[in-house]
């Protein structure tokens, strides 16, 4: 994922085009990413339990997409079960809890198993193993999200919703090391990170991302949260790392199966994996520290 506020990061030197260094249309880009953040925002502050709607149709968009560009490799994901069973684990891991969580992830794996036995022999240890890749990297990672919403307790009671402040806190992080990505990329750009993989990406971009997450992750901790500010450095140097991963792994994935973006279902964004690579990478740990660190 590049961010959900600016278009992908050109964090080195690439050929022109017309929409400039950024690759992509920046008005689409930005008029949809205000119509997605804003439906996250009325959901988590009018009713939470909404939240985890958006989160299912996007495991059951996602899928979508990676079955479509793993046909290109002949690759012939289930989707049934994966989108059935990825919505499960999210709506368990939100009501139960992260044993649930896990329960409902093996059960997934082995459903999936099970139904590709009817295709029989032919083909079935690669899908069987592309599916059970997929219920990790999608629904399982995505899962997180319910747990970090699901924090806090019942916020009647004590006026406050540690749980919400979580996903606040975890979205604006992931797109502060977009945006510095993408500002310190296209001002500074001149050492590529990783060449093969990403051509756009360079050391002066994840410099910024750094710069710009470490600063976020400690104001929203200290301000927000009301934790500790080594908390917050702890956050941001978590979620630049993990951002930056998520978004060298997305783009292998692309380049192996020769697309440009799984999909053009977002305006100016391209696919919705595109924009989830780097929040997918990040939930885990992200909520790993703030569920031992600061809840």
């Amino acid at each position: 994922m590049t961010d959900m506020t600016a278009p992908a990061p050109d964090q080195g030197s690439a050929p022109q085009n017309p929409h400039g260094r950024a690759g992509r249309d920046l008005k689409a880009a930005v008029g949809s990413a205000v119509v997605l953040l804003g439906a996250i925002a009325l959901s988590l502050f009018l009713w939470k339990t909404a939240f985890m709607l958006i989160v299912a149709a996007a495991v059951v968009v996602a899928v979508w997409e990676l079955r479509k560009g793993l046909l290109a490799k002949g690759v012939d994901l289930p989707e049934q079960p994966l989108m059935v069973g990825g919505v499960v684990m999210v709506a368990v891991a939100y009501f139960w809890g992260s044993d649930a969580l896990v329960t409902a992830t093996a059960v997934t794996a082995l459903v999936i198993m099970l139904w590709l036995l009817r295709r029989g022999v032919d083909g079935y240890v690669r899908n069987a193993t592309a599916a059970v890749f997929t219920v990790v990297y999608v629904p399982f990672l995505g899962s997180f999200v319910a747990l970090m919403l699901a924090e806090g307790g019942d916020w009647r009671q004590t006026g406050v919703d540690e749980g919400v402040k979580g996903i606040i806190t975890f979205v604006l992080v992931t797109i502060a090391s977009d945006i510095g990505g993408y500002v310190a990329g296209v001002l500074f750009g001149r050492h590529p990170m990783a060449p093969v993989i990403s051509p756009k990406k360079s050391w002066e971009g994840f410099a910024g991302s750094t710069l710009f997450t470490v600063t976020a992750g400690v104001l929203l901790v200290v301000l927000l949260l009301e934790g500790d500010w080594w908390v917050g450095v702890a956050l941001g140097l978590i979620a630049v790392v993990m951002a930056t991963l998520g978004d060298l792994c997305e783009s292998v994935i692309k380049r192996d199966l020769g697309v440009k973006d799984m999909s053009q279902v977002i305006p100016g964004h391209g696919g919705l994996m595109d924009r989830l690579d780097s929040l997918l990478a990040t939930i885990a740990p992200v909520w790993l520290l703030l569920h031992y660190a600061v809840f």
